[in-house]
């Protein structure tokens, strides 16, 4: 199910989007006892994987709908991601924004073309004010992550690293709205042989393991985590996958997550944003699990404040 769909999202968003590089380091296979491959979607266009999502989502828009514009509600990576990628399709792009957002992320999406209309930071504030502009503008409503377009872009990361490393036996993404690891399951299925995927997820945003447990889609009261980008919950379009896909969730906590993303810096030498490192502070948590096997893990993006370091 889904591999031709992924086939052809993946080759519908290559002339827009990079084939991004898959990075090792010594003492990170020493320190977990494991071959690791990183695929750094910190090096995407806008800095995250969700520039994959967003392309396919909007290259499968009718004429019509691509002349009226898209609108979503994002305060991070895919407000910027969908921002450019409608840009580069010469395409409108509303962007329902918290007040509260950082000005660093509102002017990304200035700069990448979007138009911000800003609402109170309330969940319930950023649907009815999109779909007011929807209503307005006739605009096309984009789920950051609960959307198959979206979902089966996000999984051409994972297709593009299983075509570089065949044999890998277990892909570690982070878990926020699921759109990623959703994605994920997909292509782990298709193009991997017998490669399970394990997501890891912030004690303090622990949704989607009270889901999974549940069987019931859940939310979080408070999300008081270093993780911002995975303070969503997951939606009706992806839970199902990822129920039926998923190997487990491991939770960590915030100094795991730190120690994780610091390591990625020192070591790597790349910038990570702190979402990014809870996929490998899930694998070092649970490293006697998965001695002497070789493993993907994405990194899922790098856009961080940094001003704001958590180390």
């Amino acid at each position: 199910m889904y591999k031709e769909d992924i086939i052809k999202a993946h080759n519908r968003i290559k002339p827009y989007i990079h084939n991004t590089p898959v990075l090792t380091s010594t003492l990170i296979n020493e320190l977990v006892g494991a071959n690791l491959f990183f695929k750094c979607e910190n090096f995407q266009k806008m800095g995250a994987f969700k520039m994959r999502g967003a392309t396919n989502a909007i290259m499968q828009l009718s004429d019509e709908q691509k002349q009226k514009g898209v609108v979503t509600h994002s305060s991070g990576n895919f407000a910027q991601a969908l921002s450019l990628a409608a840009h580069s399709l010469g395409v409108k792009a509303f962007i329902v924004m918290p007040k509260t957002a950082p000005e660093v992320k509102k002017n990304a999406v200035k700069g990448y073309g979007g138009k911000i209309i800003e609402c109170e930071p309330t969940l319930l504030a950023r649907e009815q004010t999109a779909s007011e502009i929807e209503e307005r503008e006739g605009a096309t409503f984009i789920h950051p992550s609960d959307d198959l377009n979206v979902i089966l872009g996000q999984g051409t990361a994972a297709k593009e690293l299983l075509e570089e490393y065949p044999n890998l036996e277990y892909i570690f993404t982070p878990v926020g709205g699921g759109g990623l690891i959703a994605g994920t399951i997909i292509a782990a299925n298709h193009f991997g042989k017998n490669c399970k995927v394990i997501g890891g997820e912030p004690l303090e945003a622990d949704d989607a393991f009270r889901s999974l447990a549940s069987g019931t889609i859940q939310s979080n009261e408070s999300t008081d985590t270093v993780a911002d980008g995975l303070k969503t919950q997951l939606g009706d379009v992806n839970f199902p996958i990822i129920q039926k896909g998923i190997e487990k969730i491991i939770l960590v906590s915030e100094k795991e997550i730190i120690h994780s993303m610091q390591l990625i810096w020192e070591r790597l030498k790349i910038v990570c944003e702190p979402s990014s490192a809870v996929a490998l502070a899930a694998l070092i948590k649970e490293k006697k699990d998965f001695g002497n096997r070789d493993m993907g893990i994405i990194i899922s993006g790098g856009n961080v404040d940094l001003t704001r370091l958590p180390f």
